[in-house]
């Protein structure tokens, strides 16, 4: 009845209407604050489903993290090239880059950045790009077929990998460093190191939360375990996933929940929602 009624008298009567209901003055104050609060956090570039999901995060007592543009900056470093065959480190991040010039995850952004750094970026029409999530990219470029992702893509292409690869990998994971592979038809022709850099907010971010009834924090990385790791042990984060497809993400949140507890993840991509 007040919803109906107040846009029809003046302000004073409308209060003096709502005033006279005490349980419907409690449900009207109840609403505004809450889409106060939903206003306050659209001006600060924060979209809220609605009112509930404020309620709900009061109960919060586990909290889930994505790695990658979460707790690190969104697009890392290129750093160390390694070679094989004939290929110097400028063809190969070339040729990574040509292969990733139409993606938009930080990794492509990372790799495309440094090959325009250098001026080794050109136009070329790709045609029959495969991108398989979580793994890597097939192109055909001038009648080559380019692979460009992990170690587990390359092995699932069968693409040929020299024993000095396992060196490679042993230093960058202890490093926590991520390792992009670049591959010409079946042979390994470079491997890109990649750094992270973690936001330098997260670690303060982290700790207060501690102090606000969280119990437990994890990490969820499509990463190798030794950099994942070596993150949480820096952040302070208990536990973590390593090397986990998109596509699992929501399975280790329900999981999470099954086990009793109340569970926010924290992510920037659109898996991530």
């Amino acid at each position: 009845m007040c919803g109906a009624t107040l846009p029809c008298i003046c302000a004073s009567n409308a209060a003096g209407f709502s005033n006279s209901i005490p349980g419907d003055n409690l449900m009207i104050a109840s609403a505004i604050n809450s889409l106060t609060f939903l206003n306050l956090a659209l001006k600060h570039g924060i979209l809220i489903k609605d009112g509930r999901t404020l309620e709900l995060l009061n109960q919060v007592d586990t909290l889930v993290f994505d790695k990658t543009g979460t707790l690190t900056q969104e697009q890392p470093e290129v750093g160390e090239i390694y070679t094989f065959e004939q290929y110097n480190a400028n063809e190969v991040l070339a040729f990574a880059a040509v292969a990733e010039r139409y993606q938009s995850h930080p990794i492509a952004k990372a790799i495309i950045a440094k090959a325009d750094e250098l001026h080794l970026s050109e136009f070329i029409d790709i045609k029959h790009a495969d991108y398989k999530i979580g793994f890597g990219l097939s192109v055909h470029v001038n009648e080559k077929l380019i692979r460009v992702g992990s170690l587990r893509f390359m092995d699932l292409c069968t693409v040929d990998i020299p024993q000095e690869v396992a060196k490679i990998q042993k230093h960058s994971q202890t490093a926590g460093h991520s390792l992009v592979f670049v591959a010409v038809d079946k042979q390994l022709i470079g491997v890109i190191e990649l750094h992270p850099s973690i936001r330098p907010e997260a670690k303060a971010l982290i700790h207060e939360l501690r102090q606000k009834n969280i119990k437990s924090t994890y990490i969820i990385s499509g990463d190798h375990h030794t950099p994942t790791a070596s993150l949480a042990e820096t952040l302070g984060i208990d536990y973590y996933f390593a090397e986990v497809s998109p596509d699992r993400k929501a399975e280790i949140v329900e999981k999470l929940q099954k086990e009793g507890k109340i569970v926010c993840f924290i992510g920037d991509g659109i898996n991530d929602a």
